[in-house]
């Protein structure tokens, strides 16, 4: 139907766009009070059943961009106007947005403040725009490894991968080395020098890169990307879900600093091995998904269309929506699920009615 498409990635930006919605729906059922509230045991284990599951989102989103863009078609220059234009500009649009209008129930709010904050950062109530930080420098790099990703082997590409597979593990070496120096530092890491040895091959350009492998080297059947696909899945869910559900005190209410949240959350760092695991199975799943049906062309391809968007705006909506539905007194999962629903629906139309304006691109991109 549409040569210029390519299918998967398509459903893959709309699911990958409403499992950050329920990441978010999520956060209040354990951050909140000190920094870690868990009202009950009921939500920590919905909350670890499902959030769990959904950290995978952000490489996805990584995955999409990469499988398209990497390498460079063209020269630097061209590339940085065409990405950074959609990229940046609705950045600088939203960033302000969250700066100077109120959060629903937020009360008043520090504009001058906030946006002076913004010359250095994000603030606090558009912390999901740390992801677009991230992905400028992502989108940085990809013409520094463009030459050499179209010269090396297939050998040299999977030595990369697994070189940098391995540095999926630093967030529990960090907790071995602590717990037996005393110290949350490996391979030259120490409190005056964060460079170490396994520095310059991690973080999220593995992804762009292994988006890259699985472009060109890999393409099986449905049988053998299930054989695959779900014991990995599997084994990535149980190391998230173990690790979390066992950094939770058994005491109920925990209101405790934001500290053991960061604890709580080293199985869910976006670079870990189990996150990692469960973004390649999706990956891959998704993959084999080429269906161009009524369906597509009308529900998930408008709204993969503005799916940057939809995530630029979904906060403001979420803070509303989430506090209408907690009002409803349904249980942990259905408020979130609802919540979540609520949301993706209102900024899906909010977005592509924006999006047919003359101006639309510089807001939802």
């Amino acid at each position: 139907m549409n040569n210029q498409r390519v299918v998967f990635l398509d459903y893959l930006r709309v699911v990958a766009c409403f499992m950050v919605i329920l990441v978010h729906a999520c956060e209040p059922f354990y951050l909140g009070g000190l920094g870690t509230y868990i009202a009950n045991s009921s939500d920590a284990f919905w909350v670890t059943i499902f959030d769990s599951a959904l950290r995978c989102a952000v490489p996805l989103f990584i995955m999409t961009s990469s499988y398209l863009l990497f390498p460079l078609k063209g020269d630097a220059s061209s590339f940085f106007r065409r990405r950074f234009t959609r990229i940046i500009i609705p950045l600088a649009v939203w960033s302000i947005l969250y700066a100077i209008v109120p959060m629903w129930g937020g009360g008043e709010v520090d504009r001058v403040g906030n946006l002076a904050n913004l010359t250095l950062n994000f603030n606090m109530h558009s912390g999901h725009l740390w992801f677009v930080y991230m992905l400028i420098g992502v989108y940085v790099a990809m013409p520094l490894f463009s030459p050499w990703i179209e010269r090396v082997s297939k050998r040299g590409e999977q030595i990369f991968i697994a070189a940098w597979a391995f540095t999926t593990l630093v967030p529990f070496l960090h907790q071995l080395a602590l717990l037996l120096y005393g110290r949350a530092e490996v391979y030259g890491e120490a409190n005056w020098n964060e460079f170490g040895s396994l520095y310059y091959i991690s973080g999220f350009i593995g992804y762009v890169v292994l988006a890259h492998y699985i472009r060109t080297y890999v393409d099986w059947s449905w049988r053998k990307t299930i054989a695959v696909a779900l014991p990995m899945w599997i084994v990535g869910y149980a190391i998230a879900t173990v690790w979390f559900w066992c950094q939770i005190p058994s005491e109920y209410p925990v209101n405790e600093s934001i500290d053991l949240a960061v604890q709580m959350e080293q199985s869910w760092r976006f670079c870990s091995v189990s996150v990692a695991m469960m973004s390649l199975s999706v990956f891959l799943v998704f993959k084999k998904i080429n269906c161009e049906g009524w369906l597509y062309r009308n529900i998930v391809l408008p709204i993969s269309k503005v799916s940057y968007g939809m995530y630029m705006m979904h906060m403001f909506v979420l803070v509303a929506i989430f506090a209408l539905v907690t009002s409803w007194g349904l249980a942990t999962p259905l408020t979130m699920l609802l919540s979540t629903a609520i949301t993706f629906a209102i900024c899906a139309v909010v977005a592509l009615v924006i999006s047919k304006l003359p101006f639309g691109k510089y807001i939802v991109g």
